[in-house]
């Protein structure tokens, strides 16, 4: 059941019709993508004891922008106590030039499950783009009972295509994702999900109901080809529409 919905601007939120009583929601950004001086913000909570799945229409797209503007994207979520949330967005796309500040925290309680994915894509390799100037700051936070549970942060500028060149950084991948799951049965999937993953992903347990992958990938149908199966595993083998079509 929805309780409070409010929406603004060219971001958009639609419903889609279940066969279940869980929620999924589809992040919709009528813009089309994200340039500097854009403000993007969401919030989202599932309540106690309720299942949440929230993600995108489609890819999101960082353009490029004005050397002194920047695109900024911030997602709030919380997850009550027995609550599950699903934060699955589709892939975001970095175009050469943009420049993007993106953050995503959760909190939740701790019998709460969180099951989260962020896909990046580097450039439209099909018009051969490389991206020789951008600028990126992307942070992750999860926390558990008002601790922090897990923090990721990337902070780049310049030239990402020679600096993941390099052999021991990702050796020219073109895309690539990060998964979380955080549930008491996070380490009773870790031995399947690592069958699952290509030589150049991997996956543990960093600490106790909280497994972590990281996948690296030649390019985003390579990356997505990856990241299904796995998200259907630990999503008891279903994923929204949206990332069927």
């Amino acid at each position: 059941m929805l309780d409070k919905f409010r929406q603004s601007g060219s971001f958009k939120c639609l419903f889609p019709r279940t066969t279940t009583s869980d929620l999924d929601a589809v992040l919709l950004n009528t813009a089309g993508g994200v340039t500097g001086g854009d403000t993007f913000r969401f919030s989202g909570k599932a309540a106690e004891g309720t299942a949440l799945t929230l993600t995108t229409q489609a890819c999101e797209r960082a353009y490029k922008a004005q050397p002194d503007e920047c695109g900024q994207i911030t997602n709030h979520l919380t997850v009550e106590a027995g609550a599950r949330l699903n934060w699955l967005p589709q892939e975001t796309i970095l175009f050469n030039g943009s420049a993007l500040d993106r953050r995503l925290r959760i909190e939740m309680a701790p019998d709460a499950e969180v099951l989260m994915v962020e896909p990046l894509v580097f450039g439209r390799a099909a018009m051969g783009e490389t991206l020789t100037d951008i600028r990126l700051r992307d942070q992750i936070e999860i926390w558990s009972a008002g601790a922090l549970a897990f923090l990721d942060t990337i902070r780049f500028s310049g030239n990402w295509h020679s600096h993941l060149s390099k052999p021991h950084v990702a050796d020219g991948a073109g895309a690539m994702a990060l998964i979380v799951f955080a549930s008491k049965a996070a380490e009773a999937h870790l031995d399947s999900i690592r069958k699952m993953l290509p030589d150049t992903a991997g996956a543990t347990v960093i600490q106790k109901d909280l497994l972590v992958a990281r996948v690296l990938a030649e390019n985003s149908f390579a990356l997505r080809r990856t990241l299904m199966p796995v998200l259907r595993r630990l999503n008891k083998d279903t994923l929204p529409r949206c990332w069927m079509l």
